[in-house]
């Protein structure tokens, strides 16, 4: 896969392998030092574009339809309604038609797994406590 400057994506992918000092070096030789964060998601992206995979980028406040949050959410877009008439999801109108900013739904994903995670730990230990766990363990 070539990149827009014709070099092969591999060849860029090499060069955003290792995290050493980088900087970038505009036409008149100006060097810009590049913090790690920044070059861990540059890394990331070129990475993702070797292995010819779509990346998408949306600021925080991008809004999305009830159908396109439910289809993020992985959920029916009824059931995502619902969660919004309850008000466990912030949203906003435009006009008649609700609208759920990124911000919101990325909260909402991840109340969501904290939710599980916690509902996990509290069966595993009643399963513990209730004697009925029996891990298994190396023969060697």
């Amino acid at each position: 896969m070539e990149c827009p400057f014709g070099v092969p994506a591999h060849t860029v992918a090499k060069a955003f392998a290792k995290s050493d000092d980088v900087v970038l070096i505009d036409s008149q030789g100006k060097q810009t030092h590049i913090p790690e964060a920044l070059f861990a998601h540059f890394a990331r992206i070129v990475r993702i574009m070797s292995e010819r995979r779509a990346i998408v980028m949306l600021s925080e406040d991008e809004s999305f339809t009830t159908q396109a949050a439910a289809n993020y959410l992985g959920m029916s877009r009824q059931f995502f309604v619902n969660l919004l008439e309850k008000g466990e999801i912030s949203h906003h109108r435009v006009g008649t038609h609700r609208r759920v900013t990124f911000r919101d739904l990325l909260e909402s994903e991840r109340n969501r797994d904290r939710t599980r995670r916690e509902v996990m730990d509290q069966l595993t230990d009643e399963v513990i406590q209730a004697g009925k766990y029996f891990p298994v363990t190396d023969p060697a």
